[in-house]
């Protein structure tokens, strides 16, 4: 184990020329950042899970039912025994083969064992008002974390200036915010994990397993690496978005049209501006020009500026599926319910992976 821990920790692939671990040890002088520090974020991170839980019963939920967002689930599958384990062992969607099977063996038309399996799946999404009160939360813990990046950042000399990202990289000391901003960020992606086996599983639940693993993993690696100044940016960056693509989702749980679309138009506006435009220009430009010009490439910078540019890459795809929903959508004349919520799905699982998704 030690060997292969020292493999994979090998201070030429991951640090400049003649860095070593040992040097960004803490001293009496200055603190950087520790592999062990984040050990703080495993309990931070059930405590945020339980807080989330009192916040969706004692405050998400009163508001759902003040905008009357109906209770009740889906139509729920009358009791089969046979049909329930067909569902649960073998397939959730029979194909016609077995539908002629089981209609045999229950004198069950086909047409009513298709409709069973559909109200059977209907039944494991969640309701309107779990979907609200998971939004509400989501949405007020991007809001908090946005707004203390904003008023961290406007403070820090490297918002204004980003070669101060890489002036005297790797011996940049670790500051109470830097610290408290990536374990809140770290703790509030491994509680997203744990609550996937909590909450009622989904379709996705696959995609935005893998996603949480590689955001984990990422926030871990840069804090560890001491690349936290320009992670902090690509955090703020990519929280912006997120803050209204939830509003967004609230506003269409309650029915609120207008203001779904209103949002929803200013969520692409941001997510465009923000992923084809600050993106590159400032994220972009700092990790491949900037630090080439103060640092110099080394192994690692290679990998994580091709991340980058794969990101970059996945920014320009996702921004034209935006267009192009909206452009559809006034084609026919307006931005309805149906197109908008076509692509507050789409974004659900495809943005989502995207956010920091590389975070640097």
């Amino acid at each position: 184990m030690a060997g292969i821990l020292a493999w994979f920790w090998n201070e030429r692939f991951w640090l400049p020329h003649n860095v070593t671990w040992a040097d960004l040890k803490n001293t009496d002088e200055a603190t950087f950042p520790q592999a062990e520090d984040l050990y703080l974020a495993c309990p931070l991170a059930f405590c945020i899970f339980m807080i989330r839980l009192v916040f969706e019963r004692f405050i998400a939920r009163p508001c759902a039912m003040g905008l009357k967002i109906q209770t009740n689930g889906p139509q729920k599958a009358q009791p089969n025994a046979i049909l329930e384990k067909v569902f649960t062992a073998i397939t959730k969607h029979p194909d016609e083969k077995r539908l002629e099977g089981l209609s045999k063996q229950l004198d069950w038309d086909v047409r009513t064992i298709q409709r069973w399996f559909r109200q059977r799946r209907n039944q494991e999404k969640p309701s309107t008002l779990a979907r609200f009160c998971e939004s509400m939360w989501r949405f007020t813990f991007y809001l908090y974390i946005f707004t203390y990046g904003v008023r961290f950042l406007k403070k820090t000399p490297w918002l204004w200036n980003t070669k101060e990202c890489w002036y005297n990289y790797p011996y940049q000391p670790l500051t109470v915010d830097i610290h408290y901003y990536y374990i809140l960020e770290l703790s509030f992606y491994l509680s997203l994990l744990f609550s996937q086996f909590t909450d009622i599983r989904r379709k996705d639940f696959l995609i935005m397993f893998l996603h949480h693993v590689a955001t984990i993993s990422l926030i871990v690696f840069s804090y560890v690496n001491n690349m936290a100044r320009v992670g902090t940016l690509v955090m703020c960056l990519h929280d912006a978005a997120d803050v209204l693509i939830e509003a967004a989702k609230m506003a269409n749980y309650a029915k609120c049209q207008i203001l779904c679309n209103l949002l929803f138009a200013m969520f692409a506006i941001l997510f465009i501006s923000s992923r084809l435009g600050v993106y590159p220009i400032w994220i972009l430009n700092t990790t491949l020009f900037e630090s080439w010009e103060i640092i110099g490439p080394y192994p690692s910078w290679w990998v994580f500026n091709l991340l980058l540019i794969m990101l970059q890459l996945l920014h320009s795809f996702w921004s034209y599926l935006i267009v192009k929903t909206a452009c559809r959508a006034i084609s026919k004349g307006k931005l309805g319910k149906k197109s908008v919520w076509t692509s507050l799905s789409f974004l659900k699982t495809f943005h989502l992976s995207s956010k920091k998704l590389l975070q640097f």
